[in-house]
Parts: structure tokens; sequence; C-alpha cells
């Protein structure tokens, strides 16, 4: 795989890492008042609560203590992530002579490529003209085949 995909490829796992690590503290993290003076719910009356599907709905020692850890080692993740990236990026070939140089390269590659082209396209014309040539050939060897063949 080259750099540039080896880079992708990370920045996709370090926003996917990302993307996880704030869904899943959303998810698992207990309710906090925001305010001692701020209202639970709205001023009507409450609804009713829709059932629990946690058949343990007190938090205990360990889920705290899960919750705890989740975001250091999530954290921990991220980190190495970002850390891959920048070797990635550390392993890069620098560029020498600045802009100028850097185009003066483009143009020399896009004159080999256009002679490149140009090759190509000689060699297909010279194909198809043989193929047309060895259809030809053929047809004829076809035809002196069928005129050889004596009726019965």
């Amino acid at each position: 795989m080259d750099a540039i995909s080896q880079l992708q490829e990370k920045v996709n796992t370090i926003a996917t890492i990302a993307f996880t690590t704030i869904g899943t503290l959303q998810r698992d993290a207990p309710p906090v008042r925001i305010s001692p003076n701020y209202p639970e719910s709205g001023s009507g009356p409450a609804p009713a609560p829709a059932p629990n599907p946690n058949p343990n709905p007190t938090p205990t020692a360990d889920s705290d203590a899960d919750f705890a850890k989740q975001p250091k080692l999530m954290s921990a993740e991220l980190v190495k992530a970002a850390k891959q990236f920048d070797a990635l990026v550390a392993a890069l070939p620098l560029s020498e002579g600045g802009e100028e140089a850097q185009l003066k390269r483009i143009a020399q590659l896009e004159a080999e490529n256009d002679a490149v082209g140009q090759q190509l396209e000689k060699q297909l014309e010279a194909a198809e003209r043989e193929l047309q040539e060895v259809r030809e050939l053929f047809g004829q060897a076809a035809d002196h085949c069928l005129n050889l063949k004596k009726p019965e």
C-alpha cells in the first residue's frame, strides 16, 4: 500500500476511534444534574417512565470502575493512532528544491507520460492493422477451403 493510502486509512481510523469514544461516553455516562435550581423535567406532569431494560438499575462499583477506565483506554487508543499517523508523515520523502523544483518535475513527468502515450497509440494502431490483415487472411483461407471441397 502506498504512503498516501496508509495516511488516508490512518485518518479514517482516528475518526472512527473519536466517534466511537464520544458515542460510548455519551451512552454510558451517568446522568448529572445541571444545577439544583434547574428542574428535572418540564413543568407539566411527568410521563410514565419507559420500562428499563437493565435489570439492575442502580449503578454498581464495577460499572463505575468500568466507566472510569473507558476514557483512559479510549484516549490511549486515540493517542496511539495519532502517533502512528505522525510516524507515517515523518516517513514521507522530503521535497527538495521547493515549489519551483516540484513544478519542473511535474512538467518533466507529464512530458514523459505524453511520449509514452504516443508510443502506445502507435503500437495500438499497428496491432489493429495487423489484426485486420489476419482477419482478411483468415477469410481468404476459409473461402479457399470451402472452394476446394467437391460436392458429392
